[in-house]
């Protein structure tokens, strides 16, 4: 078959109590990933991944499956990400279903649209890469990291001290919304980040990292001003 879309919304959030299904604007964040995978068109299966009930009504409320609640093993905070993408792959082969690419949609991720999961595709299947996500630049050279302890500082590159801004090569970060998967291919290597993996460059306004309160209300900021 073609594209599945796996979206992981476990129940327990700890620093912000039922992160997954917290108004955001006015709907639960995860509706905003719903919709986008639906919007993409790109999808024989948009399914939520969850141990928790409430998730998993309001997930088909807003046009996702939920066939089976996840197990409590990959429930925990010790869970990885592929852990996620294992079971929900390996329940679906035991049904008589395989997917030729996965996209693992993040649920709080509101920031994705349709578009976008269409250029991560594209982008794996033209250039058979094993997975893509979306990356972004850190706002200030990495090169030019400071450490602290019992608050002296020192240069972790000292060369750097004095390299101008402008004369280092950006770096990036994993921006966190989705992972792009040829399934084979990752189930066989078990990792997200292979050799073999692409980045769909995004800009600070397609991002927001949502891990407090304070990130919470920046991402709605962020998100009014983007639209």
């Amino acid at each position: 078959m073609g594209n599945i879309c796996i979206i992981p919304a476990r129940g327990g959030s700890k620093r912000i109590p039922r992160k997954n299904i917290k108004p955001f604007l006015g709907k639960p964040i995860i509706a905003y990933s719903i919709q986008a995978a639906l919007d993409s068109g790109l999808f024989d299966e948009i399914m939520v991944s969850t141990d928790d009930n409430e998730i998993a009504k309001i997930a088909e409320q807003y046009g996702a499956k939920v066939p089976f609640l996840r197990s409590e093993k990959n429930s925990d905070d010790f869970a990885t990400t592929f852990d996620v993408i294992e079971e929900v792959i390996n329940a679906y082969k035991a049904n008589g279903m395989e997917f030729d690419n996965l996209c693992c949609l993040y649920s709080c991720a509101p920031f994705v649209n349709g578009l976008t999961l269409n250029y991560g595709v594209k982008l794996l299947t033209e250039n058979r890469f094993d997975t893509v996500f979306p990356i972004l630049a850190f706002s200030f050279p990495i090169q030019r990291a400071l450490s602290e302890s019992e608050g002296k500082i020192t240069m972790i590159q000292e060369e750097h001290l004095t390299t101008r801004s402008q004369d280092l090569e950006e770096r990036f970060h994993d921006a966190g919304q989705f992972y792009w998967c040829r399934t084979k291919a990752v189930m066989k290597s078990r990792k997200l980040l292979t050799s073999n993996t692409g980045g769909l460059v995004i800009s600070e306004l397609e991002a927001q990292d949502i891990d407090t309160e304070t990130d919470w209300k920046l991402a709605e900021l962020k998100y009014k001003l983007s639209k």
